[in-house]
């Protein structure tokens, strides 16, 4: 079995991870590196038989959770690099680790030298536009050849002809595991059915109907602040940690809406709407990225159940503004609404908007890209 000696690094690399590489690679270091909620994760240097050296970004995940994670990352990173190569790293392979223990699966990324600044808002936004726009779905329908994972929640993205019938089931799919993880709560399950059965045909139907269409876009999946990195050589930016499949494009950015990311800022969304002009009907474009919002809060308490409750309320609340506007319940049927006494609060170790910069400096911030939307 390979590994690393304490010169070489702190981080074990086997004879599993050294078969991805050609015949004769050495290891040169392999260090813990990064932070990661769900996986273990380290910078390989090696040096291969011809005397050359490169380094990789490589990660880890235990057990059946593990396989889906590591599996999962590599298909989505390598629709992104296939369709556009300087938006996404180049992913060599994945794998199982050999040795004793328990079974261990990892992901290899192509390393690439970026700081974590905010994104900007020009380049990101034409640049995943574009990617939006020149992707093709290898089926013509929406989904993906192999479910991808959004934090350690595995996606209903299974192809299905429709984005109405796609949504539904994705959507369908968290809801149930959120009841699963966070309690049972008969007023949001009574929302949510109303939400399958009255306002997706139609707020999500009106995109596919009356001669209308939705093209299937490859999309990241899970885009925010903390998925990015801008290359200190070049300036470019490049995303990772990635969610795919082939959705309506507009999915993207619903991702944007939740208030406990920094992209939340307005600028973002506007300035991707410059680049990907909203789909017909237009007046209706703040609902649907409502809803897709919804998608991603209840991922967000399944993937956090310490948060959860915090979480499905907005999601509960945002459910609630959409079936008054499109499918309003008969007199007497509507649960009841959230009390003020009920509510959780969002924990403020949670937003990123608050803990990762300092007041000014997220002052700072917020007026500058405030300033940039006028541009």
């Amino acid at each position: 079995m390979a590994g690393t000696s304490p010169d070489l690094g702190d981080f074990p690399i086997d004879d599993g991870i050294l078969a991805k590489f050609p015949p004769g690679t050495t290891v040169v270091s392999a260090n813990r590196y990064g932070l990661s909620q769900w996986t273990s994760t380290a910078r390989l240097h090696v040096k291969f038989l011809d005397g050359e050296t490169n380094r990789y970004f490589l990660k880890t995940a235990k057990g059946e959770v593990g396989r889906r994670l590591m599996e999962g990352e590599f298909h989505a990173i390598s629709a992104l690099h296939n369709t556009d190569n300087l938006f996404s790293p180049k992913p060599p392979s994945w794998g199982k680790r050999s040795g004793p223990g328990p079974e261990t699966y990892f992901f290899i990324l192509q390393y690439i030298d970026m700081s974590d600044r905010f994104p900007d808002p020009n380049q990101l936004c034409r640049r995943l536009a574009q990617l939006h726009r020149n992707s093709v779905s290898p089926t013509g329908k929406f989904g993906f050849h192999i479910n991808t994972c959004q934090g350690k929640t595995q996606q209903a993205v299974g192809w299905e002809d429709t984005w109405t019938a796609h949504f539904t089931k994705m959507l369908k799919h968290v809801a149930k595991l959120d009841h699963e993880t966070n309690g049972h709560w008969e007023a949001l399950e009574k929302i949510e059915e109303r939400i399958f059965s009255h306002v997706i045909p139609r707020l999500v139907g009106v995109l596919e109907c009356e001669g209308r269409s939705i093209k299937p876009c490859l999309i990241h999946g899970g885009l925010w602040e903390g998925n990015t990195g801008t290359t200190f050589d070049t300036g470019n930016i490049y995303t990772f940690d990635a969610a795919s499949f082939y959705a309506h494009n507009e999915m993207e950015i619903g991702d944007w809406r939740p208030f406990y990311n920094n992209i939340h800022n307005k600028v973002y969304t506007q300035t991707y709407l410059k680049n990907y002009a909203p789909s017909e009907p237009k007046e209706e474009w703040d609902d649907s990225n409502r809803l897709y919002a919804t998608y991603y809060n209840i991922l967000y308490s399944v993937n956090h159940s310490s948060q959860g409750t915090a979480i499905h309320q907005m999601a509960f609340d945002d459910f609630y503004y959409l079936i008054g506007k499109f499918a309003p319940f008969a007199k007497g049927e509507a649960p009841p609404r959230l009390e003020q006494d009920q509510r959780v609060a969002f924990p403020p170790e949670a937003d990123h908007t608050a803990t990762q910069f300092g007041s000014a400096e997220s002052a700072a911030y917020a007026e500058k890209m405030r300033n940039s939307a006028g541009n």
